[in-house]
């Protein structure tokens, strides 16, 4: 009886209404040589990009189903690459105000420093800056350390969690956000609207918990720019056409004896190939995403008839670790492009899918 109800509150408290997943092959789909052709698993042989001599990481332990679960994620945008230590101690910043605020109320928040760019470009915590919301892939604009509750209140509580169904959802557009003070002329309100990426790439970069992941980031998306860019997908910092992936780099997600950590954010069908089968269409050959104006269309297909059309969010978080120069060819090409897992045994920690209501916790 104890158990289940500390199960049941530890399942309240990170916001998990999903099935879990006890193997890897149950919560992605995992590449095959039938249905997606005979290199799908095969090293990238053109990468010329490798790690130092001593990047040493462990080799040994199982991975999936380990990671703590989470309901929200919020990335700050603070123009950095590496932080103190722990990010909540940054003083005066955005991610000092949410670790010491009440927390919201629709499960436990994943905080994360991020290279995204400040409004104003300056790296000062002075400034107001934005906010990515995820699974939601919505942006928060003008938020200050003292905006930061009603933040959590109105807008992330109010989110869909990663174990939320995947349908339409609605948040405030504008706040008024009441300060204790005169804000600056251009501060009017807080602002939401979506973020313009079918999907994202999350590297650890924090050198001054890993050395290691301060070297490994600007390697991998070196590598993973190589593949994204003749697909007409790579999108940098301050690129906001829409469609495409980011790649940005944030604080300790933890596990960084298993670098480099990545986590793939992905809208559903992100780029209309999930169901493909690359072996039935030339196998070696290259696939052509679909148009950003041609995904929203089927994506809005997807949801039941009779709702609204809105933003539905992610519908996958792909949590990898071990991954090396050499796997971003097939990671871009199966893992981005089709949300699916090139070795689940030894690279898969585990993540999240909304649309089939699964998770790794």
């Amino acid at each position: 009886m104890f158990r289940s109800l500390l199960s049941s509150a530890k399942s309240l408290a990170i916001g998990d209404s999903g099935n879990k997943a006890t193997k890897p092959e149950d919560l992605f789909p995992v590449v095959s040589k039938e249905v997606d052709g005979d290199d799908c698993d095969h090293d990238c042989a053109t990468c010329t990009i490798t790690y130092p001599r001593s990047f040493k990481i462990d080799e040994e332990d199982e991975l999936f189903g380990l990671i703590k679960g989470w309901a929200t994620h919020v990335l700050v945008a603070t123009g950095k690459t590496d932080w103190v230590r722990d990010v909540a101690d940054e003083k005066g910043s955005v991610m000092q105000a949410i670790a010491g605020a009440k927390a919201p109320a629709n499960g436990k928040l994943m905080l994360s420093a991020s290279n995204i760019p400040t409004p104003h470009h300056p790296p000062s915590y002075s400034e107001p800056t934005t906010l990515l919301l995820l699974p939601a892939f919505i942006l928060i604009e003008n938020v200050t350390p003292a905006t930061v509750p009603l933040v959590l209140e109105k807008i992330i509580s109010q989110a869909p969690t990663n174990s939320t169904p995947l349908a339409p959802f609605s948040l405030p557009r504008s706040l008024e956000a009441p300060l204790p003070e005169a804000p600056p002329a251009y501060i009017k309100e807080l602002t939401t609207r979506p973020g313009p990426h079918q999907a994202l790439i999350l590297l650890c970069s924090q050198k001054t918990r890993d050395a290691r992941c301060g070297q490994s980031a600007p390697l991998l998306r070196k590598e993973l720019q190589r593949h994204l860019q003749p697909l007409g997908l790579y999108r940098d910092l301050d690129d906001e056409r829409p469609g495409g992936v980011g790649i940005y780099f944030i604080s300790h997600v933890g596990g960084h004896k298993y670098s480099a950590n990545m986590l793939v954010y992905r809208r559903p069908d992100a780029f209309g190939l999930d169901h493909v089968e690359r072996a039935k269409e030339g196998g070696d050959g290259e696939l052509k995403p679909k148009k950003p104006e041609e995904l929203r269309r089927k994506q809005r297909g997807l949801l039941r008839k009779g709702r609204r059309n809105g933003e539905v969010g992610a519908a996958q978080c792909i949590w990898l670790a071990r991954v090396k120069p050499e796997d971003c060819e097939g990671i871009v090409k199966f893992t981005v492009l089709q949300g699916k897992v090139i070795k689940p045994q030894s690279q898969l920690r585990g993540g999240f899918d909304r649309q089939r209501g699964v998770l790794s916790w």
